[in-house]
């Protein structure tokens, strides 16, 4: 029995308290929990972190093992459950990521240059801090610089 008007967003906020619980339980984070419809089939994508250790393809099993019956029960349609770590090279989607990422390489292209003595909109930097109110603080060769929120167009992480 498929449901028409499946709401991702109501889903993703009943399964979250469950797929946090299980993550931390394995000592990962999840970033990113992403539920959506390609090709006609559902697809419910968690992506994993943990400053202290690489994810496994192992971790990703046990993970995925340990959620599939609650999930079940939650998601009133059939879907494929991916749990991965983020990529060496994932874009940032939210400002929580970079308080997730502190200390790692990004690369930021910004709106408009920081000052205008440079016509550079990219700079790379090792994440020092995040505020809502100041932006982003990085460790550049430069020194340490500081990103408005509202100029920052996309970050990346950079392949270290």
């Amino acid at each position: 029995m498929e449901h028409k008007n499946i709401n991702k967003f109501d889903i993703i906020e009943k399964i979250t308290p469950i797929v946090e619980n299980t993550a931390m339980r394995y000592g990962f984070v999840p970033i990113e929990t992403d539920f959506s419809k390609e090709s006609g089939r559902w697809f419910l994508r968690i992506y994993l972190y943990s400053k202290e250790k690489p994810v496994t393809l192992d971790d990703c099993e046990k993970i995925s093992r340990s959620l599939s019956d609650f999930l079940d029960e939650l998601i009133p349609v059939k879907y494929n459950l991916e749990v991965s770590s983020p990529g060496l090279d994932r874009k940032i989607k939210s400002d929580k990521e970079y308080i997730i990422f502190e200390g790692k390489l990004v690369n930021v292209k910004l709106r408009k240059p920081l000052n205008d003595l440079t016509d550079d909109k990219h700079i790379i930097g090792r994440i020092k801090d995040f505020d809502e109110n100041t932006g982003l603080t990085l460790e550049t060769e430069n020194g340490i610089i500081v990103i408005p929120k509202e100029n920052i167009q996309k970050s990346q992480l950079e392949i270290e």
